[in-house]
């Protein structure tokens, strides 16, 4: 439905290291890297964008495909790694899906990012 997304950040430097860490065990790596802004997406297509001006928004969920489970995993460690917040250890979520399977963190500035994938066990 989308083609992208992007809204404002705090500390779009602070940002910019969680979500390269972060997003790297799901291919997703910095496609637009500027001052005030830094977009992230697969293919040299940027869909995730984060500025620098502004105030950020509260209550973004923001959720990432993975193609697999191991992919949520990695995801969920690399991003507490680069200092996200738990907010839901990678696990089942039949209430969603009968395969869902997904991982919470608070990013730097508290919005629920997530990695999903809805295909069954490899």
């Amino acid at each position: 439905m989308f083609d992208h997304v992007g809204f404002p950040v705090r500390d779009l430097a602070v940002s910019r290291t969680f979500y390269v860490t972060a997003l790297a065990p799901l291919g997703i790596g910095v496609v637009v890297d500027q001052p005030e802004v830094v977009a992230f997406g697969k293919a040299g297509r940027a869909q995730f964008w984060l500025g620098g001006r502004g105030a950020a928004p509260s209550g973004v969920h923001l959720a990432f495909s993975a193609a697999n489970r191991a992919e949520v995993r990695a995801f969920y460690d690399a991003a507490i790694a680069a200092d996200g917040k738990d907010n839901g250890a990678p696990g089942l979520r039949p209430q969603y899906h009968p395969n869902y399977y997904g991982a919470f963190v608070l990013d730097p500035d508290g919005h629920n990012v997530e990695a999903v994938c809805r295909n069954p066990e490899d």
